[in-house]
């Protein structure tokens, strides 16, 4: 495919959702199968990010369902669809947690047998929530494709019916069924901005929303270091490496039915970086009091890195998943802080003698900052056989208050700086 232009949307082929491989009925239909069974989600305006963004900005509260994720739409839709023969035969799915978590609680309440593989590395919070929900859990490939392969394999020989977590025309119905909940919560909404992997969540939904409201726009979003639908879109070749805060969207081969839809109606696909991801995450938790995976916190990273994309208009967006291991939401938060220039470990150059730490600390806390580690270095440093590394983690109030009291440290005579910039 010929390179795309900068900021092109994607090409079209089609204008009519309905020669799609999915239609707006089946999404209907979907949303009927699973009613009952899938938590109607609060779709509600935050003021507050809207302040911030410049725009009105809508949130979708997948990560509050039952199992944490969005992904218990279209596993339950696909599961519902199972024949009594392929019921009793059970089922098998690869997944990086959320489609596993739905596959396996949703088959435990339908009584299916249910295995999943999932890859190395995969949280441990998705893990034994899959464990939890009474599935065959097996650990098996260093990334997705991997561990789909090993599930074909297994199922094969098994006879087991597999359960793909987005190239499946009944998994993209269930997971449209959220855009309907959206516009009928929010009839204004005139952009939706969606995370992609496999690209099943958006595929659904821009099916769903552009059959409502064909001039609704739809923005994908992906984790720049898995920009896989992006390459194929745009006819890029970006790499894809490394360990992602949204592995749920880690996805090297997108599907090749959602491949289709998003390039008929996906209107322009973004990448965010893992810092961008990191402050999203942050930002919701202080802000709206709610936990968000990395994956879907995507959505306001795009908006947060660029905000004039959005000005003025009516933005909804899916917070798909919640489960994050809370040793990574406390390494995130603190990350952030530290950014801010609210949490910052300072090197100090003292004597060594007594008193001097109590002159720092006195300075300190005559500045307003608060201490929260200090530790001594006399033997692994350069300094003089007299002289102590003093190194202290302080929480200022913002930027601006550090560098204030970066300033009283020297006027004070005392040789301080941030470790990395001296």
């Amino acid at each position: 495919m010929p390179k795309a232009p900068e900021n092109a949307p994607p090409d079209r082929h089609a204008s009519e959702p309905g020669r799609l491989p999915v239609t707006s009925d089946d999404i209907t239909a979907a949303a009927a199968s699973i009613a009952g069974s899938v938590i109607v989600t609060e779709c509600d305006q935050s003021r507050t990010l809207s302040e911030i963004c410049g725009c009105n900005v809508w949130l979708k509260f997948e990560n509050l369902q039952f199992t944490s994720t969005f992904k218990e739409r279209g596993a339950l839709n696909r599961l519902r669809a199972l024949s009594p023969d392929e019921r009793r035969r059970g089922v098998i799915a690869m997944s990086a947690g959320n489609h596993a978590q739905g596959v396996a609680y949703h088959a435990s309440r339908l009584g299916i047998p249910a295995s999943i593989v999932m890859p190395i590395g995969t949280p441990m919070v998705k893990i034994e929530n899959t464990r939890r929900h009474g599935a065959n859990t097996i650990i098996s490939g260093k990334t997705l494709e991997e561990a789909g392969e090993f599930a074909r394999k297994h199922g094969e020989a098994n006879n087991l019916i597999m359960i793909h977590p987005y190239d499946d025309p009944l998994i993209i119905a269930g997971q449209g069924t959220i855009a309907l909940e959206m516009l009928k919560a929010a009839p204004d909404l005139d952009t939706m901005v969606i995370p992609i992997g496999g690209g099943g969540l958006i595929s659904g939904m821009a099916i769903a929303a552009k059959s409502l409201k064909p001039e609704l726009r739809i923005v994908g979003v992906q984790a720049q270091l898995y920009p896989s639908m992006y390459n194929v879109i745009r006819g890029e070749q970006l790499p894809m490496r490394g360990d992602t805060l949204a592995e749920g969207i880690a996805v090297k081969v997108p599907g090749r039915i959602t491949t289709e839809i998003i390039r008929d109606l996906v209107d322009d696909i973004v990448l965010v970086t893992e810092d961008q991801i990191e402050r999203a995450v942050s930002m919701l938790i202080a802000i709206e009091k709610t936990v968000v995976e990395g994956a879907g916190a995507v959505g306001l990273a795009a908006i947060l890195a660029a905000p004039e994309r959005f000005a003025g208009r009516h933005v909804g967006l899916v917070l798909t998943g919640g489960n994050i291991d809370t040793r990574l939401i406390a390494s995130v938060l603190t990350r952030e802080l530290a950014r801010e220039g609210r949490l910052t470990q300072i090197a100090i150059d003292i004597v060594d003698r007594p008193g001097q730490l109590a002159a720092v600390s006195a300075l300190l806390a005559e500045a307003g900052a608060n201490i929260i580690e200090v530790s001594h270095q006399r033997t692994f440093s350069d300094l003089p056989a007299k002289g102590t590394l003093l190194e202290v983690v302080i929480e200022t109030r913002d930027r601006a208050h550090l560098e204030d009291v970066m300033k009283r440290l020297g006027e004070a005579g005392f040789v301080a700086w941030l470790p990395g910039r001296r």
